[in-house]
C-alpha cells in the first residue's frame, strides 16, 4: 500500500520501502516552531484521560507549546482519582489546564479523546454532542471505529476527525521525549490517519501533533488498518507472544533439557530482552542469525522452521477475530466486567519469580541462545509476513512488528518482568496479552517445541525465505529514522 500526502507544513520526503513508496516526516525539536502554524485556529487542545497515553501526550504537548498562545487542557470525570495525579504533574484548576471532562470537551478546539477504548464506547455519543461545531476530534487507536463500523454508526458530520498513533506504551512516550531534551528526533515513531477533512487541514493538524509529542518520524496509515494491526500487534509479539512464547520455552529448558532455574530464564527472557532486543533495534533481525557460528545457526534454523507454522497459525486467528470486530466487543465485555473482577497478576509463576533473582544479580548481557532466538524471529517474522499479507504499509509493519517490541516494550520487560511491561500500556493491550499467551504458549509447546526436541529438521526453503526477505532492507532504511536515544528505565 502507497501511503502519500502532501503537507503545507513541514517537510515531507519520500522513501522506497521495499517495491512500495511512502511519503513521512521527521520529527524533532527543531521542527517546534512550525506547531503554531500546524495548530492555526487552535488555541486550546483538551486531552481526555489520564491512562496510559494521556499523561504522557499531554506533557509532551504542553512543553512543546511552551512560548505559545496553545492552552493544553486536561478533563478527568468529576472526582476522578487521576484528578491528584494530574496535577502533581502541573495541571490544576488554577492555572485553567484541568478541569470536568465534558466542560473541556466543549470549550476546546481540539479534543483527544485518551480515555479508556471500553470507555470511549461507554461515552462516544455524550462526547460527539459536546463538540464545538468546526472542532477536531482525535484518537489514538481506531477501536472507536472498529466499534462503529460494526453498529453501523459514524463520526459526527462538520469536524475533523484524526488520528495520532505513538507505537510504544505511554510511560516510553514521555520517557523518550524528557531524555531527548538535549538531543533532537528522540521519542517514539508515531503513525497517523484522517478519517474525516472538512476545511483541508487535518492532515497538518495531525502532523503537529504527531511532531508534538516527539516523533523522530511520522508515517500515515488509515484509522481501520491502525486498529487492526495495533489490537492484533499487542496480542501478538509486542506482548502476547512473547509472553507465552518465553513461558512455554522455559519451562521445556527446565524440565526437558535439565537446566538449573535460573540458568533457563537467563536463556530465555534475558536473551529476548537483551542481547536480541539491542542487535535487532540496531542491526536488524538478520544481524541475530548473521551474528551465530555454524553450529548455533544450525539449532537457529530448526527452530525456527519448527515455531514459524505454529506462530503464523495462532496470529492469523488473531487477525481474524480483530477483524470481524470479536476482540473489540471482548474488551467492551470485559470493561463493563472492571468494577467486579479487576484484573489480575500474570507474574505469578515460578519463572517469574526466578526472575526476580536474575535481575537482581545482573552483571551483563548473556550470550545468544540460538533456539531462543529461532523462535522470537521465527514469531516475529510470521507476525511481518501476516500484516504484509493483509496490505498493511511497511513502517505500520516494521513498527507494529519490531521496533515497538525492541524500542518501547522488551525494555520495560528487561527491567522489571512481564507484568511491568503489560500493565504499563492501555486495558485493550493488557486484556489481550492476558488472552493470547496462553494460546501461544500451548501451540508452541504442543507443535514447535515438540518437532524440535524430536530432531526434525530444518525446512531449507522457510529459512531461505528468512535470509532473503526483503523485511531486512526495509528495517535498514527504517533504522536511520529510530530514535536517537536508547530508552533508560531506572527506579
Amino acid at each position: 500500500m502507497e501511503t502519500l500526502f502532501t503537507s503545507k507544513v513541514f517537510a515531507t520526503e519520500t522513501i522506497q520501502l521495499g517495491q512500495t513508496r511512502e511519503t513521512i516526516v521527521r520529527g524533532g525539536r527543531d521542527k517546534f516552531a512550525l506547531l503554531p502554524k500546524a495548530f492555526d485556529g487552535i488555541k486550546q487542545i483538551g486531552v481526555i484521560g489520564w491512562g496510559s497515553q494521556g499523561p504522557a501526550q499531554a506533557q509532551n504537548l504542553r512543553d512543546s507549546l511552551a512560548g505559545t498562545d496553545i492552552r493544553v487542557k486536561i478533563g478527568l470525570r468529576a472526582g476522578s482519582s487521576s484528578m491528584a495525579a494530574a496535577r502533581q504533574a502541573g495541571f490544576t484548576e488554577e492555572n485553567g489546564t484541568l478541569g470536568e471532562m465534558y466542560a473541556v470537551i466543549k470549550e476546546s478546539d481540539m479534543v483527544l479523546l485518551l480515555i479508556s477504548d471500553a470507555a470511549q464506547v461507554e461515552h462516544y455519543k455524550e462526547v460527539f454532542a459536546a463538540l464545538k461545531k468546526g472542532a477536531v476530534l482525535g484518537l489514538s487507536h481506531g477501536f472507536l471505529l472498529g466499534h462503529l463500523e460494526s453498529v453501523g454508526e459514524q463520526f459526527p458530520a462538520g469536524v475533523n476527525v484524526i488520528g495520532v498513533c505513538p507505537k510504544g506504551m505511554g510511560p516510553s512516550v514521555r520517557r523518550l521525549y524528557v531524555q531527548g531534551k538535549e538531543v533532537n528526533g528522540a521519542g517514539i515513531n508515531c503513525s497517523f490517519a484522517v478519517e474525516q477533512d472538512v476545511d483541508g487541514r487535518a492532515t497538518d493538524q495531525a502532523l503537529g501533533w504527531a511532531v508534538a509529542v516527539g516523533a523522530p518520524y511520522v508515517f500515515k496509515t488509515t484509522l481501520g488498518y491502525e486498529y487492526r494491526s495495533d489490537i492484533f500487534g499487542e496480542r501478538g509479539i509486542l506482548l502476547g507472544a512473547v509472553h507465552g512464547a518465553a513461558e512455554a520455552l522455559y519451562r521445556n529448558f527446565v524440565m526437558e533439557k535439565g537446566m538449573a532455574e535460573e540458568e533457563a530464564f537467563i536463556a530465555t527472557v534475558e536473551n529476548i530482552t537483551g542481547p536480541l532486543s539491542k542487535t535487532i533495534s540496531h542491526d536488524g533481525i538478520i544481524s541475530v542469525y548473521n551474528n551465530l557460528d555454524a553450529e548455533d545457526k544450525k539449532i537457529f534454523e530448526r527452530m525456527y522452521s519448527a515455531a514459524y507454522h505454529p506462530a503464523f497459525d495462532i496470529l492469523m486467528e488473531i487477525y481474524d477475530e480483530v477483524s470481524c470486530g470479536n476482540e473489540i466487543r471482548s474488551v467492551v465485555l470485559a470493561g463493563r466486567r472492571f468494577t467486579r473482577y479487576p484484573m489480575g497478576k500474570i507474574d505469578g509463576t515460578r519463572m517469574w519469580r526466578v526472575g526476580e533473582k536474575v535481575r537482581a544479580k545482573r552483571t551483563g548481557a548473556p550470550k545468544v541462545n540460538p533456539a531462543t532466538a529461532g523462535l522470537y524471529c521465527a514469531v516475529m517474522m510470521a507476525q511481518i509476513d501476516l500484516l504484509i499479507e493483509k496490505g498493511h504499509c511497511l513502517s505500520e509493519v516494521c513498527n507494529e512488528s519490531v521496533i515497538e517490541a525492541v524500542d518501547s516494550l522488551n525494555p520495560y520487560m528487561h527491567f522489571k518482568g512481564v507484568a511491568y511491561m503489560v500493565d504499563n500500556c492501555s486495558t485493550t493491550a493488557r486484556l489481550g496479552s492476558r488472552k493470547w499467551a496462553p494460546r501461544f504458549d500451548y501451540n508452541i509447546m504442543q507443535q514447535a517445541l515438540t518437532d524440535f526436541d524430536g530432531g526434525k529438521a530444518a525446512d531449507s526453503s522457510l529459512v531461505d525465505a528468512f535470509k532473503n526477505h526483503m523485511i531486512h532492507a526495509v528495517l535498514a532504511t527504517v533504522a536511520t529514522m529510530r530514535p536517537s536515544v536508547d530508552i533508560s528505565l531506572s527506579e
